[in-house]
């Protein structure tokens, strides 16, 4: 292996789990995931609030949201790895692992559009509130993604080539053969990561790819979301048209998922990960949305929708 590459790489003993006595542990996964919602939730409400939304609606909102979330996770890593779940009961088996963020944001919003109807409240302006919260919830959940040597690409040897320092890679069997970790993928396909170097091979044994270490596309996704999150920030400085702020999110983060999944070693489908069809559709939706709006410029942009009086029953 080059001199140059292993001096450009990165890496780190990844934790599966912080344990705490011989019988509790956390994992660092889960915890980000939490303190991103936490964080998340505390920014919607301050957004929500510049929106006239009313206190006990946005409660309602941010608590419905988590149930969204969990359900939409789990169902869009599901439906994307089919194979995997021979046995429906494993569906419910959440704590063996198995989310898809992008499945999370879709069922929040489909679950809260619901409530805030409710309220009767607009929709859009909600979506602006949590443009800012969805991104900035998956930057502090990408770092418990790292801290578990989770969603590793492709073998490479470039600059961010993340190589293997020990621990118990996220998927991986690291067990079976000390210092050494393997994962069979779709197809058959076998990557294998050690200190030294990463494979992929396929189903026959010909050798697809190798490298130094492999791609982090968590990594990638924290920095290009860090980079949103600061352009959202500017952009909410002034009042803008409702809807520019989400549609700006997700345009953004969509072109990233469509471009980094192509690093990833994930099932694909007519060529395309599953978050790559769901991105390819929500960036042309919001990149049409953000030309119309720019084209056609609202003649009086309302700000504070009307006192909603009391909610109506359910």
């Amino acid at each position: 292996m080059p001199a140059a590459a292993l001096l450009a790489s990165i890496g780190w003993k990844v934790i599966d789990r912080f344990h705490f006595g011989s019988r509790f542990a956390l994992s660092p996964h889960g915890l980000g995931i939490a303190a991103g919602f936490l964080a998340g939730s505390y920014v919607f409400t301050y957004e929500a609030r510049k929106r006239g939304y009313p206190e006990e609606s946005y409660n309602s909102i941010i608590l419905w949201a988590l149930i969204g979330t969990i359900i939409g996770a789990r169902l869009g890593y599901v439906f994307t790895h089919l194979s995997e779940y021979h046995n429906p009961a494993n569906i419910l088996k959440i704590y063996q692992g198995g989310l898809s963020q992008l499945g999370g944001v879709a069922g929040a919003i489909l679950i809260c559009y619901f409530v805030i109807r409710r309220y009767r409240l607009p929709f859009l302006p909600g979506l602006d509130a949590a443009a800012i919260p969805i991104p900035l919830g998956v930057v502090i959940g990408r770092i418990g993604d790292l801290i578990i040597g989770d969603h590793l690409g492709k073998p490479t040897s470039w600059l961010l080539a993340f190589k293997y320092h020990g621990g118990s890679l996220s998927g991986y069997d690291c067990t079976s053969v000390p210092g050494t970790c393997t994962i069979v993928l779709s197809g058959n396909r076998v990557q294998t990561i050690t200190e030294a170097k990463a494979t992929l091979v396929s189903s026959t044994g010909q050798t697809l790819g190798t490298g130094v270490g492999v791609h982090q596309t968590a990594l990638y996704d924290l920095l290009l979301t860090m980079v949103l999150v600061l352009l959202l920030v500017f952009l909410n400085r002034k009042v803008r048209r409702t809807g520019v702020l989400f549609w700006t999110y997700a345009v953004w983060y969509g072109t990233g998922r469509i471009i980094t999944d192509f690093l990833r070693v994930e099932n694909r489908f007519l060529g395309l990960t599953g978050s790559q069809w769901t991105s390819t559709i929500v960036v042309a939706f919001g990149l049409f949305t953000l030309i119309r709006f720019a084209l056609r410029p609202a003649r009086t942009e309302v700000t504070q929708p009307v006192d909603p009086g009391p909610p109506a029953a359910a």
